[in-house]
């Protein structure tokens, strides 16, 4: 997926890449993806869970484990930060952790 932008007038628009990386899942997100790991194609963490979401609508279980996760991009905690604002890099990693037992 590409999108494209001008530089201003008379130069052609060039399409800007969506980076690409993997998102990586943990314990109980694990079990409600059906898989530990997939690609993203997003420019920011709330795009890539979104189309996550998408992907695995008719697990209605992941969608309530994305809420109680944390989520560390490329071994940075995300924290309180709005996922829209957390931006994703070529090649990085997403991981999806939800609680775990003690602590």
């Amino acid at each position: 997926m590409a999108t494209t932008h001008t530089a201003g007038p008379g130069i052609p628009a060039q399409p800007v890449p969506v980076p690409a990386g993997t998102i990586r899942y943990w314990a109980a997100a694990k079990a409600a993806a059906g898989t530990a790991e997939e690609p993203y194609a997003a420019r920011t963490l709330a795009e890539a869970l979104g189309a996550a979401r998408v992907r695995h609508e008719r697990s209605p279980e992941f969608a309530r484990v994305l809420l109680r996760c944390s989520f560390l991009v490329d071994g940075a905690p995300v924290g309180t930060r709005d996922h829209s604002t957390v931006q994703l890099a070529e090649g990085g990693t997403v991981e999806v952790l939800p609680p775990f037992a003690g602590g």
